[in-house]
């Protein structure tokens, strides 16, 4: 029995998908397709896919050309594959013509020809649009802007910022439309980027709920459990999405940790320790007691995401000690009691600390270098340094990418979509800095 294989996304599948399947299948007599799974799409910086691995495997089920469907996950596999499997031929589109030639050390390699006139990008084009405008003209938006352009379906059509020349300025390198008033903003766009100052965060997601606007907010979100709870509630009540930008939530490198370890792969887990430190110039807003500067509202929701992933947000109490220099914290250390665990994470803008995650269990323990909160590799160590484990997962740019492509997935889809951070846990993010806001357990050093 001659064996064929071939790979590919088969996102929205299409004519030409179909024949490609087809024509593989007529060079053999058992045809294998790999269909690459959601995490490795991510890794490869392939953002833009509509339909999720498990719709892909029923489309290419459907065509009735598949015997055999395997998951494709990681590089190199391709070889692993044709080795396991007995495979006779690889079958490819001609696009990729000469690019795989390394496999004919292992089996024939077959380029197919494309169906001209029809391709997933295409398809992907004829989809709705989400016109996103963006609300702040800082450092995190240049960033946002250039991220977006990785991103499917998405187009950042125009920005607003009350200081009119900063933001002529912006839109003008970017090529957006000045919006001159907040209104003009909302009438552009079906969602918005909310970007500016963190004392402002509550007042422009407010206005852009009533004014019918999905919205992504910058951390930190709020700094009250009312003023998180009555936004969430005017979300739902008003049928938008409400999403918060905490970028390492969706970094696929720590979701992949926080699956591996609530999974036992360190045992009971016993303790959190995350560090977030940088030194900034005392000038800088992020230390004006007027903005809500300092090193806890700043920081504090990047270390407070794995303690609630993995500990949850049922703590008995937190102790806060900080270093004080007009009026703000320059460092910040928070300790938590659980039932029976303990956490804590140091936050700092004029103290510097390692910035690495470390998660302590009852068979091992978990390493996560600095920068942890953009990390593309983590380790899992154990007693026996025989059983260690490394694991690599791509970061690309900025990071940004992967936030929006889950917003505007969110905004698009028509069925339940699942939030990296819940609501639950940025209500509790926002209680937790009210708590230190009122000098709560807070002790000055």
């Amino acid at each position: 029995m001659k064996k064929v294989i071939t790979y590919g996304t088969y996102d929205l599948l299409h004519q030409g998908h179909i024949n490609l399947l087809r024509r593989a299948k007529e060079l053999g007599d058992w045809l294998i397709v790999g269909v690459t799974t959601d995490s490795f799409d991510l890794e490869r910086g392939k953002m833009n896919t509509c339909n999720n691995v498990m719709e892909r495997i029923e489309a290419v089920k459907a065509t009735g050309y598949a015997d055999q469907i395997i998951i494709e996950e990681y590089r190199g596999q391709k070889i692993d594959d044709i080795q396991k499997y007995g495979v006779d031929i690889f079958a490819i589109g001609s696009d990729w013509e000469g690019y795989f030639d390394y496999l004919k050390e292992y089996c024939e390699v077959v380029y197919l020809p494309r169906t001209q006139g029809i391709s997933s990008t295409q398809l992907r084009e004829g989809r709705p649009m989400v016109r996103i405008g963006v609300i702040g003209t800082g450092s995190i938006a240049r960033r946002f802007v250039p991220e977006s352009k990785f991103v499917n379906s998405n187009a950042i059509v125009t920005a607003f910022n009350p200081n009119i020349e900063e933001c002529r300025t912006f839109c003008e390198e970017y090529g957006l439309e000045y919006s001159e008033t907040e209104a003009d903003l909302y009438e552009r766009c079906d969602a918005v980027y909310v970007a500016s100052p963190h004392y402002s965060h509550y007042s422009y997601v407010k206005n852009a709920l009533n004014a019918g606007k999905h919205v992504l907010c910058e951390t930190p979100f709020v700094f009250s459990k009312a003023q998180a709870e009555e936004l969430y509630e005017l979300s739902e009540k008003k049928r938008l999405v409400l999403m918060v930008a905490l970028k390492t939530a969706f970094c696929p490198a720590f979701i992949h940790l926080v699956s591996l370890l609530k999974s036992g792969a360190v045992g009971e887990i016993v303790e959190v320790n995350a560090s977030v430190t940088t030194l900034t110039d005392e000038s800088s807003e992020k230390l004006n007691k007027d903005y809500f500067g300092g090193s806890m509202n700043e920081n504090a929701c990047f270390p407070l995401l794995p303690i609630f992933k993995l500990l949850g947000m049922e703590y008995e109490n937190i102790n806060f000690y900080s270093k004080m220099k007009n009026e703000v914290d320059m460092f910040t250390k928070a300790v938590f009691r659980f039932h029976s665990a303990v956490a804590s994470f140091q936050v700092g803008l004029g103290v510097k600390t390692e910035g690495n995650l470390v998660v302590a269990g009852t068979k091992g323990y978990a390493y996560v270098p600095a920068p942890w909160w953009k990390t593309d590799y983590f380790e899992l160590r154990y007693e026996d340094q025989n059983q260690n484990k490394k694991f690599f997962h791509s970061y690309a740019g900025d990071g940004l990418r992967y936030e929006i492509k889950d917003f505007v997935s969110a905004i698009l889809s028509k069925e339940y979509f699942y939030s990296k951070v819940s609501k639950k846990e940025n209500i509790k993010m926002a209680e937790v800095q009210e708590q230190y806001l009122r000098g709560e357990s807070v002790y000055k050093l």
